[in-house]
């Protein structure tokens, strides 16, 4: 366990060289369901997963702030408890967002930026990711395999394995194909955090601030990742990696490429992270 800021994180880490800090999405959900693939990035260098304040194994009182000024101020610390003077990051989803907003407020520590399916810079941007979510999780083929899932009697006969069918339908809307959903490993978003994180953030646009950030701190380098297939904006992606002047890939997939592609994630990062 990590202690920062009065409370205590979840940490892992695998591998041995440069350091690398992964963020999770969520937010509000936990380290886990980037594994096992997120591991093979941890070749030639470490990788430092941890649960962030108010999900998964790091869990906070009622009351404690979970905002995103304290995800921030979270990673700060880890930051400081490491003893890094600047940190390479890299963040999948809500933690690609976390990743920019650590840039905003921090800008003179971060090395290097790695952004995989980063939720989108703006609320309008998140909106249309909403619709689009919805759209999908209403499409015949996924209201069938619900259906059928509830006919099934699976839930009485099999708890466990009723669960994991009934995960992979909640999230199969993120996926180009929806039956890759069966190779995420299953994980849960602790509701009240999530809810409070966005609310923290309101009408959000990064854009101007990352305008004016990149201009006057400029990041060394940085790599973007983004589905063409990804519920999440594809635009919102190319308007950061534009403003970062930053290394842009497209992958044909949806919003996990660790899972729909996973040689070419780990190919497209491993020559972009810092290795021994």
């Amino acid at each position: 366990m990590l202690s920062v800021n009065g409370i205590a994180l979840f940490e892992r880490r695998v591998g041995a060289g440069p350091l690398v800090v992964v963020l999770h999405g969520g937010p509000g959900a936990h380290h886990d369901y980037l594994l096992p693939q997120y591991d093979r990035l941890a070749a030639g260098r470490e990788v430092l997963y941890y649960d962030q304040r108010g999900g998964g194994r790091s869990p906070v009182p009622h009351g404690t702030p979970v905002g995103w000024r304290e995800h921030v101020a979270d990673l700060e610390a880890i930051r400081s408890v490491l003893e890094l003077e600047r940190v390479t990051l890299c963040g999948y989803s809500w933690g690609g967002l976390l990743a920019l907003l650590y840039y905003l407020e921090h800008p003179e520590r971060v090395e290097r930026l790695a952004l995989v399916s980063a939720a989108s810079p703006t609320v309008a941007y998140r909106r249309r990711f909403e619709e689009e979510f919805a759209r999908r999780m209403a499409a015949p083929e996924i209201v069938a395999e619900r259906e059928a899932l509830r006919a099934s009697g699976l839930r009485e006969r099999d708890p466990d394995a009723y669960r994991k069918r009934a995960f992979e339908l909640s999230v199969a809307g993120y996926f180009r194909d929806f039956r890759d959903a069966r190779r995420l490993t299953p994980f849960r978003v602790t509701a009240r955090t999530q809810d409070l994180v966005w609310a923290s953030l309101g009408d959000y646009d990064l854009r101007p601030r990352l305008r004016e950030t990149a201009s006057r701190s400029p990041l060394p380098v940085a790599r973007i990742i983004h589905g063409t297939h990804d519920p999440i904006p594809i635009q919102g992606s190319r308007e950061v990696a534009e403003i970062l002047r930053a290394g842009f890939i497209e992958l044909p997939v949806g919003h996990c490429p660790h899972v729909e592609a996973t040689e070419e994630f780990v190919r497209a990062l491993d020559e972009f992270l810092p290795r021994a």
